[in-house]
């Protein structure tokens, strides 16, 4: 499954203009310092005379939106309606839709890849902050009050990119960081697994050993854990203390993770691709397209021919 890259992204949205909301990717941001850009979506839909449509792919880059008015975000699994204020985290992992619903959008929204971040001061790794960790809900809804503190933050990114300080980036690096972290109290406490338990830590390991295994990039794909029993092994722990932890800190069993994660993949991938049944049956896992089948139709009501139409 291919993802839209950065050179994909601004040549797709922004064919012609240039500067921070328009053209081939903006010089001036190397390689080597990682990229990042911040846009404001009623000024884009002045200039361009068209919505920013996100289409429903991956992306090779991650995003935060602040959200005005109404708008629709398609995940593989969930359609989230916006009525009024919404902050919105996406990354490489999870494709996404975004569809504004009203006749001129606004809101602002930042992308920016890894190797931006990776060059903090604090060494974060994005990919192990809570707000990006796999089966989060990337969506909240913000009252007014929220809303003006969120818009403060991205205006705030938006004035001092287009400004000619010598440390820019670094205190962009500090107001990217500061949004990431006002998303993350955002989410209820218990999204927010403590790093000090012994509970947490399998269920961490769990979680990132899964989603190892995704996004599935190719038919001669199959992952490699299957059951409770494979990941339990891999952890080096007994299966009825894996599942004993798991129910307690998700409310499901492993098996029941599993077998979240396998249909939220093939519904991906029949979305997604123009791969065959028995290619996508046999990616997941699947040694008969019949099982995948039997197994896609008992969680969704549909088999996957008919879900793909």
């Amino acid at each position: 499954m291919e993802s839209t890259t950065l050179e994909q992204f601004y040549s797709k949205e922004f064919h012609k203009g240039n500067g921070a909301g328009g053209g081939l990717l903006p010089e001036g941001i190397s390689k080597d310092i990682g990229h990042f850009n911040v846009f404001n979506v009623g000024e884009m839909v002045a200039k361009y005379r068209e919505k920013p449509v996100m289409p429903y792919n991956r992306r090779a880059f991650y995003k935060i939106s602040f959200i005005i008015g109404r708008h629709r975000a398609e995940y593989a699994d969930k359609t989230v309606e916006i009525d009024s204020y919404a902050l919105l985290f996406a990354s490489p992992r999870v494709p996404y839709h975004w569809h504004p619903l009203d006749e001129n959008p606004d809101g602002y929204f930042c992308i920016f890849t890894p190797e931006f971040l990776v060059k903090s001061k604090s060494g974060v790794v994005i990919d192990e902050l809570p707000i990006f960790s796999p089966g989060g809900f990337p969506v909240f809804m913000l009252n007014a009050t929220q809303a003006e503190e969120v818009k403060a933050l991205f205006v705030k990114m938006y004035n001092e990119l287009e400004g000619n300080y010598a440390h820019k980036y670094d205190l962009l690096r500090n107001y990217l960081m500061e949004l990431i972290h006002y998303g993350q109290k955002l989410q209820p406490d218990t999204d927010l697994y403590t790093a000090n338990t012994s509970g947490a830590r399998v269920v961490s390991l769990f979680i990132e050993l899964l989603e190892r295994q995704f996004p599935i990039a190719s038919p001669n794909h199959k992952p490699v854990l299957k059951t409770a029993g494979d990941f339990a092994a891999r952890l080096s722990i007994h299966v009825n203390h894996l599942n004993k932890m798991l129910k307690e800190h998700t409310g499901k069993t492993t098996t029941h993770l599993i077998k979240d994660r396998l249909l939220q993949e093939a519904k991906i991938l029949l979305r997604q691709t123009s791969w065959s049944i028995s290619e996508i049956a046999w990616s997941l896992g699947f040694d008969e397209v019949a099982h995948f089948s039997n197994f896609f139709k008992k969680q969704v009501k549909l088999s996957p021919q008919a879900f793909r139409e």
